[in-house]
């Protein structure tokens, strides 16, 4: 486009595009910051004008180009044209194909070697010629000539061949009206539209004794490799001396054109649908969001103001032109937001725009920064997301686009496609009619499995932890995600509930228990299992730190169960055969089948290596050191199983209806062996801090150092009551089990009346 820059391969400020700005509702910019039913307070900070509309709406924004009238912002693009309609008044405008692409469908490919269009709109090399079939078809009589003229076909011809290539100098040339005003008409309508590609077809040409009606077919491509407005023109003709002449009109450029009025793309963007819980709750809330604009009419330099706004919020150059453009197309009375801001990145720069001449704040209230649950829904960037620059996106007001989480995995359902129309709009930026529509769609709300009340059960229980925590909740038996809740202290590593690769340390005792009691023949939980302080099985030495006391010299194995004791259970390990235990890691879902979740980033499936006939490893292996990998999320899906005696993939979002049925991993015998064990642990064993008098929750512990972190251990708690399963995994620079069993005690009490089924 000439004069504009371009962070992508197109213009922004007409086109429909892959990302939608966050606002449910309808109207304009201004009017899509109210929310119905909710209202705000307004605030005024820092010299700044601010407002406080709710949640927004759908955001349209416009892009004109000036047929007639001159306007301060700039005068040599929107001559006064003066005169009557033209001869096209009034012409229908023909129907045209298919909208524009939706949004995130990504943009057709360039060819290979073909070269990039230039700044200014690059026209076709299409050869307008009386010699091509159907170029020209003339009604009455033969071929029309002056007395010693060109035929009126070849004035036509030259006419939109000149318009076509921008030669606009010499297409001026050949019209009755002024030459200045009509060679900055014909510049500014496509420029200001941005359009990428003009082609003109002559059509037929009506010939009288002193005047012509030629026809022509325009195709404007309007950007983004979608289907271009294609629409019909005519324009009258004059014999003027020895030649024909063009008569001119604003109507010349398009049908329905008079003087001062402007062409203009309209796009109304949808708003972003929600993600939704089970109950049908959004899981990002109402939240504070700076929306900074322009009241056009009160900037006194649109080209300094879009620069400098520009600037101060890190967009590029070929933005602030982009906005500038916006700028002079709005009309001049109403409020034009231009970037959207979290309370953070406003704070930040709230001084310097406090000094950019024009800019106004609109504090409004939508659902863009403020998630329940962001380690599933991940974050949703606005205008100034370096990813949409990075993926070569235009800036566009109003525009969101998710950054991580299932706001990225379902960017294009939930944002949807913008409805985008031609118009005609008069002086005053008033609708005098719509030449073409490309009909949008809305977003597609996305349904998800977490459950409101366990949410905040979970994240209630992490709250004000002085370490790192995270828990993960699942329905028992068929995998759905209740819950993920997550908490970051200090200087702490976070803990990554989905993706994270832990070692389960005793948590993993409940597979090697199931190995056991299904693989060892006569095994019982009454079998007796030494405890010793120090155990060397396989050249490896185990050992029970801090000591387990209490247990006498022969324990039952329940004993060793419910007390965590690393040695017996590497003395159970000589007992079971490598199968036996790999068999029983996949009973559980770990080391079987690979599954994934509908996010961008792989959830981590839990893994296992056969220890073969190492002793050493298949030790380790059965307290869940060695070779085993988890995350909190595989914990919880096998604390199901062994609530359920069934594992099932997880579940997360509802739309997903092709899911493998649950499999039957663990007969009832072994099973209510394995919960009694449990039971017992939380009751009076190791994790008895989990204890709530009234409150059945069954559970196992373990720790163990974490993995490149010197100092520092991963601390688990995992069990159900009734069908919710969890993990608790709490990252401390103790070994102590009894955060883990504390943090998990709260959460299994708070969990809401008839959300576990039964327990």
């Amino acid at each position: 486009m000439v004069g504009m820059a371009k962070r992508g391969s197109h213009s922004a400020r007409h086109r429909a595009g892959r990302l939608s700005p966050d606002a449910p509702g309808q109207g304009s910019a201004r009017a899509g910051l109210a929310d119905s039913g909710s209202a705000g307070t307004g605030v005024a900070e820092s010299g700044l004008a601010v407002a406080t509309p709710v949640e927004s709406g759908d955001q349209r924004f416009v892009t004109t180009a000036a047929i007639g009238g001159v306007r301060p912002a700039e005068p040599e693009l929107e001559p006064d044209l003066g005169g009557a309609h033209g001869p096209g008044a009034g012409m229908p405008a023909p129907d045209s194909a298919a909208p524009p692409p939706a949004a995130g469908a990504p943009a057709p490919a360039r060819p290979a070697g073909k070269p990039r269009k230039s700044g200014r709109v690059r026209l076709t090399t299409k050869s307008i010629s009386l010699i091509c079939a159907a170029a020209v078809v003339i009604i009455a009589g033969m071929i029309s000539v002056g007395p010693t003229g060109a035929p009126v076909a070849a004035s036509v011809k030259t006419f939109l061949y000149d318009w076509e290539t921008g030669n606009y100098r010499g297409a001026a040339a050949l019209t009755t009206g002024k030459q200045a005003v009509v060679r900055k008409a014909l510049g500014a309508a496509f420029r200001q539209l941005g359009a990428e590609d003009l082609v003109l077809g002559m059509g037929p040409i009506t010939v009288g004794a002193s005047t012509a009606t030629a026809y022509f077919e325009a195709t404007v491509d309007l950007g983004r490799g979608g289907v271009p407005w294609q629409y019909q023109g005519h324009f009258r003709l004059r014999r003027v001396g020895s030649g024909w002449l063009v008569v001119w009109s604003p109507s010349v450029i398009a049908p329905g054109l008079g003087p001062h009025d402007r062409l203009a793309v309209i796009t109304t963007m949808p708003g972003r649908a929600p993600l939704l819980d089970a109950s049908g709750v959004p899981l990002f809330r109402l939240s504070r969001v700076y929306e900074v604009g322009v009241v056009p009419g009160k900037v006194t330099h649109p080209a300094a103001t879009s620069a400098t706004l520009a600037r101060v919020t890190h967009l590029g150059a070929p933005d602030a032109d982009q906005m500038r453009g916006l700028i002079e197309a709005w009309p001049p009375h109403e409020f034009l937001g231009l970037v959207q801001l979290s309370p953070a990145s406003y704070q930040r720069i709230r001084g310097e725009l406090s000094k950019i001449g024009g800019v106004e704040v609109i504090a409004a209230r939508k659902r863009l920064f403020d998630s329940t649950v962001p380690d599933i829904t991940g974050q949703i960037g606005t205008e100034t997301a370096p990813v949409i620059a990075e993926a070569g996106e235009p800036y566009r007001p109003g525009t969101t686009v998710g950054e991580s989480g299932l706001e990225q995995a379902y960017q294009a359902q939930l944002a949807g496609t913008p409805t985008t129309e031609v118009i005609v709009q008069d002086r005053a930026g008033r609708l005098v009619r719509v030449l073409h529509r490309w009909p949008g769609q809305r977003g597609t709300p996305i349904g998800t499995t977490i459950e409101g009340g366990i949410q905040s059960a979970a994240q209630s229980a992490l709250a004000g932890l002085p370490d790192s925590a995270a828990i993960v909740a699942t329905r028992a038996g068929g995998g759905q995600i209740l819950a993920v809740a997550s908490h970051r202290a200090g200087r702490l590593p976070a803990v990554s509930p989905l993706d994270g690769q832990y070692q389960p340390a005793q948590t993993f005792t409940i597979v090697s228990t199931a190995a056991a009691l299904s693989g060892i023949p006569g095994f019982v939980v009454s079998s007796s299992i030494g405890c010793p302080p120090s155990n060397p099985v396989g050249g490896q030495t185990f050992s029970n730190s801090p000591a387990r006391a209490g247990l006498g010299s022969s324990p039952r194995f329940s004993a060793d169960f419910m007390h965590a004791c690393d040695t017996a259970f590497a003395n159970l390990s000589l007992r079971l055969t490598p199968s036996a235990l790999m068999t029983a890691a996949r009973g559980f879902g770990i080391g079987g089948p690979p599954w994934r979740l509908p996010l961008p980033s792989l959830a981590f499936d839990g893994s296992i290596s056969n220890p073969g006939g190492n002793l050493g490893n298949k030790a380790a292996d059965a307290i869940g050191t060695g070779s085993v990998r988890v995350s909190p999320l595989d914990m919880a899906l096998a604390a199901g199983v062994a609530e359920s005696g069934t594992w099932s993939a997880p579940v997360l979002v509802t739309l997903a209806n092709q899911r493998p049925p649950a499999r039957v991993a663990f007969g009832r015998r072994v099973i209510s062996q394995l919960q009694g064990l449990m039971l017992a642990t939380v009751k009076s064993g190791a994790a008895r801090a989990a204890y709530h008098p009234g409150v059945t929750i069954y559970g196992q512990v373990g720790s163990t150092p974490l993995a490149r972190h010197h100092g520092l251990y991963a601390n688990w708690f995992v069990g159900f009551r009734g069908n919710v399963a969890f993990t608790v995994l709490v990252i401390s620079t103790s070994a102590s089990f009894d955060q883990a069993a504390s943090v998990a005690g709260q959460f299994a009490s708070s969990l809401p009346a008839g959300s576990f089924g039964h327990g």
